[in-house]
């Protein structure tokens, strides 16, 4: 019996860009999952489940294209999630936001999902988001197992 899944773990990362609360922009992309996101799911199955769970997003100012070594964004600004979700079988979704009243002055490239501990889950980089007080970000990114 030969049983096969060659599907890989991905993410799948949407972006909404709001100015003065108008919808500018919708940006979807499927996003690098990085090597702390496999230490952080063996320890977890493992049954050292510590701080392991996805816990804020990150938004950096760092250009460098996403590679599996990622550790951390540069100069990150971070906050929870704003809700987590199930959506079918083998996905979990995390949704969050940027208010009009945060990382005021900050050119956005690069995301990331973080770990309660710290670690960089997974982490995606785009053109840069000039952020200020009337611009407003939110999304939801989606990791596939």
């Amino acid at each position: 019996m030969n049983f096969s899944d060659n599907q890989p773990m991905r993410g799948d990362f949407r972006l909404e860009v709001r100015r003065n609360g108008v919808l500018e922009q919708v940006f979807e992309e499927k996003n690098l999952i990085v090597n702390g996101a496999k230490d952080q799911l063996a320890r977890l199955v493992g049954g050292s489940g510590a701080n392991r769970q996805i816990t804020q997003i990150g938004f950096g100012i760092g250009a460098a294209a996403a590679s599996p070594g990622n550790t951390a964004l540069t100069s990150a600004y971070t906050k929870p999630v704003t809700s987590v979700e199930y959506p079918t079988t083998g996905q979990v979704r995390f949704n969050w936001t940027l208010s009009t009243a945060e990382a005021n002055g900050k050119s956005i490239t690069e995301f990331g999902l973080v770990c309660a501990d710290g670690t960089l889950f997974s982490r995606k980089v785009r053109a840069p988001i000039q952020k200020e007080s009337d611009l407003s970000l939110s999304g939801a990114w989606t990791i596939i197992f």
